[in-house]
This record gives C-alpha cells, sequence and structure tokens, in this order.
C-alpha cells in the first residue's frame, strides 16, 4: 500500500493510493485520528496493511493530480538522521569507517514536500543533494533487537537530505548545516513494507540533478543496516508513530567533487528509490 499526506480544508490528511486516485483513510477506517502520526499509528500498517487495502477499491476517492501533498509525514515527533552511513561515503569524504553510528536530528520546518520547492538560503551557497532512503515509524519501540526491529516500520519513503556544507561544518554539530527551512525533500509516499519482499537492505537509490546522475548505489552499501539502526536508536530513545529515521546517504554528493556541485535556483533534484518512487523538487533561492 502507498500512503500520501496531503491538505484539505487547511489541515493534513492521510491517504491511500488507488491508481492515479487518493482514498482519504478516514472514510474507510472508522475513527481514525486526524493527527495524521496518531494515524499511522492507529492503522497498524506494520500488521494489517493488505486488509486495509481490501476496503480500498470503491471507497470514494479523489484525483491525485488535483492534491497539495504535504511531506508524507508533515510534522514527525522526531527526524533522525544517521551520517556516514555508506561505505563509498565515508571514503569519498576520507573519513574513517565508523563502529558506531553518527546521529544528528532535524526539524519539521526544515521538509519539502514531493514537488515543491527546495530552498536555497539566502546564508549559503553550498547546498548540496543527498539521496536517502526513509523510515517511517509506526509502533511505539523500545529496546528493539535487530531480529525483531521491523516490526516497528510502517512503511519507507524517500528523502532528499539537503545540506548547507559550510554552515554543516562550523561546528563538530552538524545540526545547523541541515536545518535550513524547507531544504529536505520527503515523500512523494509511504511504502509499506509488503510492498519491498526484497526487504529495504537491498534496494538501488540514485540522485539526478538536472537529468544527469549524480548518485548510483545500493542500500546493501550501508554499514549499518535499517535493523541495526532501529536496535541502536531504540537502546536509547523511544520511537513513536510518525518518527522519520533518514538512514544516509550513498556516494556521490556534491561536495567532494572537482569542481563541487551544489544545488542552485533553477535546478530540479531527483531521489529514486527501488520500489518506492520518485522524489522530485525544483530548487528556488530563498525570498
Amino acid at each position: 500500500m502507498r500512503l500520501v499526506a496531503y491538505e484539505q480544508e487547511g489541515r493534513a490528511v492521510l491517504g491511500a493510493k488507488v491508481g492515479d486516485a487518493v482514498v482519504r483513510l478516514s472514510d474507510v477506517v472508522p475513527g481514525l485520528p486526524q493527527d495524521v502520526n496518531l494515524a499511522i499509528g492507529a492503522l497498524d500498517l506494520p500488521g494489517s496493511a493488505s486488509a486495509l487495502q481490501a476496503k480500498l477499491p470503491g471507497a470514494p476517492s479523489r484525483p491525485l493530480a488535483g492534491l497539495t501533498l504535504l511531506p508524507v509525514v508533515p510534522r514527525p515527533g522526531k527526524i533522525v538522521c544517521i551520517g556516514l552511513n555508506y561505505v563509498e561515503h565515508a571514503k569519498e569524504g576520507n573519513n574513517p569507517i565508523p563502529d558506531y553510528p553518527a546521529v544528528f536530528f532535524r526539524g519539521p520546518t526544515s521538509l519539502a514536500a514531493h514537488g515543491a520547492p527546495l530552498l536555497r538560503p539566502k546564508a549559503s551557497d553550498k547546498f548540496d543533494y543527498e539521496a536517502e532512503l526513509a523510515i517511517v515509524i509506526g509502533r511505539r519501540a523500545r529496546h528493539l533487537s535487530e531480529a525483531d526491529a521491523l516490526s516497528c516500520v510502517a512503511g519507507y519513503t524517500c528523502m532528499n537530505e539537503g545540506s548547507l556544507r559550510d554552515y554543516q561544518r562550523k561546528s563538530g554539530q552538524w545540526t545547523m548545516g541541515k536545518n535550513f527551512d524547507r531544504t529536505g525533500g520527503l515523500g512523494p509516499e509511504i511504502v509499506t513494507p509488503d510492498e519491498l519482499p526484497q526487504g529495504p537492505n537491498a534496494l538501488r537509490i540514485t540522485s539526478r540533478l538536472n537529468g544527469q546522475t549524480m548518485q548510483d548505489s545500493n542500500t546493501s552499501d550501508m554499514i549499518f543496516s535499517v535493523p541495526r539502526i532501529l536496535a541502536i536508536l531504540s537502546e536509547v530513545m523511544t520511537l513513536e508513530p510518525g518518527d522519520v529515521i533518514a538512514t544516509g546517504t550513498p556516494s556521490g554528493v556534491g561536495y567532494p567533487r572537482k569542481p563541487p556541485v551544489f544545488m542552485k535556483a533553477g535546478d530540479v533534484a531527483e531521489i529514486e528509490i527501488e520500489g518506492i518512487g520518485i522524489l522530485s523538487n525544483p530548487v528556488e533561492d530563498e525570498a
């Protein structure tokens, strides 16, 4: 099943795709909470996606093309990001292969929906692209083992974890370079795990800038697999429905290229992940 978040009457609504149309899930799930994060938890997606999907044919729908899409989780409780999580990406930046993940946070105001412009801020022109597989949490979880970690996953989506490289390196912490408004694309949809029989760690992941392939890798190159990431994080923090975890980017980013390649106004950035889809965002300068 594929879920989208969109705006209706001034609020965020969660829907399911049926071909080129979308069914509002509150129309087929009585009592579904209006809050998208709570709705994701109430759907219990890890265990019931197929049962829910059976209710969709014949339900009232509206054309996808007429909707104003939002980031697939418009206001995540947490956006947890993993840095340096691909072997070749660590090497291209002359970084050692880590034995424990670099973890940082993004805020919801840093997100942009599929099709919405990413903003290159006034403060910097070093706006880099990063193709990432993002995990959406569906069940509250703590102290997961790697064996049961995927049981808390509602689904997966694409992220362009845009980074302002000079601000990222102003200190030993990366937070400032990762949290400029509308610098991270998230979407276009949440794809439930049943649609990925090969699992999350065997997916081709690419980025394109103005049609030119910049990154082309596979999630099998991750240093810390999706189950390992979930186990490590849940040792420290409670994962909650609607939390988003960005799992790191492969090699091919802009800053180590010679000369460096950064996103600028007029560009179109695309992130494609096998089995999940294509996230596309134009780039604009901040007004």
